[in-house]
């Protein structure tokens, strides 16, 4: 998701109408308040910004963004008509990590934000990163990647695996699972866990081997170390 904060509405609907035409999600914000009420709800992958702006102007949101732990490192660029060498070097040193004038074209847009995401695509903005091998979990943004590619788990498996890659090396058995999981420990449901470890290793792929068995007691993340 791209969200981008201007006041100017025809320059907003362009901008959001292109980016969907280029296969991004995109929201569009009048004012620094409506964006903060998106931010509350859900957290984009990059933002573009205006630098004058109702409320307050876009160099003080930027500000703000990069002393909240959440958004401190959220990829920003900006886009503003004030395009001279030290209005530059001014939105570069107050945060932001790319400053385009108005007007620009649309295509140099979409590829400096394609730029942009490739450089900062190793980490959703202000999430942790639990990695285990070739599996990488962001909890605050709910995703689960193995070998570099996005995995959909249910509720439960997703569950399972946080559980154990935040407690890489202990080992859970199948009853202190039911009980942490499904919120209940009784012994004749404990196939239950075996059922959805088997379906959360099939969808990992290779990666599914960092899940192990533990014979006669139950299972574990394996030992390799997270970031």
């Amino acid at each position: 998701m791209i969200y981008m904060l201007e006041d100017e509405e025809g320059i907003r609907n362009f901008v959001i109408y292109a980016l969907k035409s280029s296969g991004f999600e995109a929201e569009g914000f009048e004012t620094p308040s409506a964006l903060r009420e998106a931010m509350d709800r859900e957290l984009p992958e990059l933002l573009l910004l205006d630098r004058m702006l109702p409320e307050e102007d876009g160099l003080t949101v930027l500000k703000k963004l990069r002393s909240a732990p959440a958004t401190g490192k959220l990829p920003v660029i900006m886009l503003t008509a004030k395009g001279t060498e030290l209005d530059k070097v001014e939105g570069l040193d107050s945060g932001a990590d790319d400053y385009i004038a108005k007007p620009f074209g649309t295509l140099e847009l979409i590829s400096r934000i394609k730029a942009l995401l490739r450089r900062t695509s190793d980490a959703p903005p202000g999430a942790e990163r639990l990695e285990l091998g070739g599996i990488c979990v962001y909890p605050s943004k709910h995703e689960v990647f193995a070998d570099g590619e996005k995995v959909v788990l249910t509720l439960k498996e997703y569950d399972l695996l946080l559980m154990l890659m935040r407690h890489r090396g202990e080992v859970f058995s199948r009853e202190s699972l039911l009980r942490e999981i499904w919120g209940y420990d009784f012994a004749g449901e404990s196939r239950t866990v075996d059922v959805h470890i088997r379906t959360l290793r099939h969808k990992l792929g290779n990666c599914g081997d960092m899940i192990e068995t533990i014979r006669g007691v139950g299972y574990k993340a394996g030992d390799e170390s997270i970031d």
